[in-house]
C-alpha cells in the first residue's frame, strides 16, 4: 500500500499532538485519521526524530527478520513496539514475517518474485528429416517431378540466352534458341 501522507504532513499532525492542548483522539478526529496512525507516528518521532516520519522503501533479508521476531518473542514486546525499536515502518510487516516464519520457517521469509514468470528454455528441435520416397504418397511424388522438370527447362533456355548474348557480342551470327 501506498503512503499517501506527506513527510511534512505527519510532522505538523505530531506537532499538534505533542505541543497542542488537546489529546490523541481529538487530534485524530482534527485531521481526519486514525488514532492510531498519529500515535505510531508519534512513538517513531519520539524514538527516531524527524527522520522517524520520513518515507522508506526498504528491503529486509531474511536474517534481519529472524532478528527481529526473536528479539520480539525473547522480549515480549508489542508488534508496535518492536516496530519503533527497529525503525520498520511498513505497517503490518512483522505480523506479516511472523506468519511467514510459522508457515514455513527462515526460507519462507525470503522475498518472493513478483511480475512474470520467465518462459522455460525449450531445446532446440532438430529439423524434420524429408520423408523417403517409399513414405511418400504419388501426388507427392508427381508434383516434386513437375517442379523438378520446370526448374530443369527454365536452367536450359537460360543457358541458352546466355550463349545466344555471348554470340552477340563476338559478332557471329547466333542460332536461334528454341522457344
Amino acid at each position: 500500500m501506498r503512503n499517501q501522507y506527506s513527510d511534512q504532513f505527519k510532522w505538523q499532525v505530531v506537532q499538534q499532538y505533542l505541543y497542542g492542548k488537546v489529546g490523541l483522539k481529538e487530534t485524530a478526529h482534527h485531521f481526519g485519521l486514525d488514532y492510531s496512525m498519529i500515535r505510531r507516528w508519534v512513538e517513531q518521532y519520539q524514538q527516531h526524530g524527524p527522520s522517524g516520519l520520513r518515507q522508506t522503501r526498504r528491503h529486509y533479508s531474511p536474517a534481519f527478520k529472524r532478528e527481529v521476531l526473536e528479539k520480539r518473542w525473547r522480549d515480549g514486546l508489542s508488534i508496535r513496539q518492536t516496530e519503533i525499536l527497529f525503525d520498520i515502518r511498513a505497517a503490518g510487516a512483522i505480523g506479516r514475517w511472523e506468519r511467514q516464519y510459522h508457515s514455513g520457517g527462515l526460507t519462507a521469509l525470503e522475498p518472493k518474485r513478483t511480475g512474470r514468470r520467465p518462459m522455460p528454455q525449450k531445446p532446440p528441435s532438430p529439423p524434420p528429416e524429408p520423408p523417403t520416397d517409399g513414405e511418400r504418397s504419388h501426388e507427392e511424388l508427381l508434383e516434386e517431378l513437375a517442379y523438378l522438370r520446370a526448374e530443369n527447362a527454365y536452367l536450359k533456355k537460360l543457358d541458352a540466352l546466355a550463349r545466344e548474348k555471348r554470340a552477340t557480342t563476338r559478332g557471329k551470327k547466333p542460332k536461334p534458341s528454341k522457344g
